[in-house]
């Protein structure tokens, strides 16, 4: 999933650079979706490694 934010974020990047200012816009509000589901994911697997390291 963070693989293709930073894929969304390049291409708005470029999109941007070209003119595109439709795409760019687009482009860049789903790398943020993705980003903060990576970012909800990876928080909520940190917590159950951390809660199955305690109760070990």
């Amino acid at each position: 999933m963070l693989k293709w934010a930073i894929i969304f974020a390049i291409v708005s990047l470029v999109t941007g650079w070209l003119g595109f200012g439709g795409v760019s816009g687009a482009t860049a509000t789903i790398a943020k979706v993705l980003f903060a589901c990576f970012v909800i994911l990876f928080l909520l697997a940190l917590l159950a490694v951390i809660g199955v390291i305690h109760l070990l």
